[in-house]
């Protein structure tokens, strides 16, 4: 049912994208549009990794740098019946995680320096267990999809803001609504999509907390874990792109009210009071 419903928030997006390209562009703009965010799936489906790891500097360790992260780690995966990770290291004191990569084949986990300092080898192995859940469900992949398909809404209402400042206007024959009602959907479809986006995400995140737990057999860790993070995230800024933040386990942006109130991770006390719940 969760895997179902987000797979119609997922065509949700799609027509949203392809009506306002029709609204604002016209028939052909619309095609143009949903050929464009075609292509972006493409490369966002075969280098998502890569982007997500550049774009939070994170650097690979080897099994002499970090055993214990090795150990937990290969253990789960095994239990899991996935492929070993990539592990990276992200250079940061704000304890954090996230997994990456477009199917376990091709996937990758990276902690932060922080982690392993503030966790417990319980509170560990919750958290990787999350990670290596989004792995087995290719939800990194869904996820890179989701924002893919609302940067390519946001950069056409975008477009067609400049083109109404600079009085650009497209041929009315080619269909679609006028400036007033065209302005208004630039405005309101970013919006939708950013809604949409958030829900996807979030139904994820629930999804591989269960799933998580569920490995390990207990939910106590990932809920410490989950509550250490979320306290830490307030106190230990994190410097990174915005648009990496719906990888990490919590927030990493959790101490900017503005960017707590777009947030596509559920509240971290809803996650516990869930967690807690499980009969595992």
């Amino acid at each position: 049912m969760n895997t179902m419903k987000v797979w119609l928030l997922m065509g949700g997006l799609t027509v949203l994208l392809v009506a306002l390209g029709g609204a604002l562009f016209g028939r052909s703009g619309a095609t143009m549009f949903l050929v464009i965010a075609l292509a972006l799936n493409f490369f966002s489906y075969f280098y998502s990794d890569k982007i997500a790891i550049k774009m939070t500097g994170s650097y690979p360790v080897t099994q002499s740098e970090a055993p214990e992260l090795y150990e937990i780690v290969g253990r789960l995966t095994q239990r899991a019946g996935i492929p070993m990770p990539k592990l990276y290291m992200t250079p940061s004191p704000q304890p954090n995680a996230f997994a990456t990569g477009r199917d376990p084949s091709h996937a990758a986990v990276a902690v932060t320096e922080g982690i392993m300092r503030l966790l417990n080898r319980t509170e560990v192995e919750g958290v990787l267990a999350h990670e290596l859940s989004h792995v087995k469900n290719r939800d990194v992949l869904v996820g890179s999809l989701a924002a893919t398909l609302a940067g390519a809404i946001t950069m056409m209402a975008n477009a067609f803001r400049w083109a109404a400042i600079f009085g650009m206007g497209r041929d009315d024959n080619e269909g679609g609504g006028g400036l007033i009602g065209g302005l208004a959907m630039a405005i309101l479809a970013p919006l939708a999509a950013l809604l949409i986006q958030m829900a996807i995400s979030r139904s994820r995140e629930y999804k591989a907390d269960a799933d998580g737990a569920r490995l390990i057999g207990s939910g106590e860790g990932l809920a410490g874990a989950l509550l250490k993070l979320e306290s830490a995230a307030q106190r230990i800024p994190m410097q990174t792109n915005p648009a990496a933040s719906h990888l990490f386990i919590v927030n990493p942006l959790s101490g900017q009210s503005f960017a707590r109130l777009f947030s596509t991770h559920p509240s971290t006390e809803e996650r516990v009071a869930r967690l807690r719940a499980m009969r595992v």
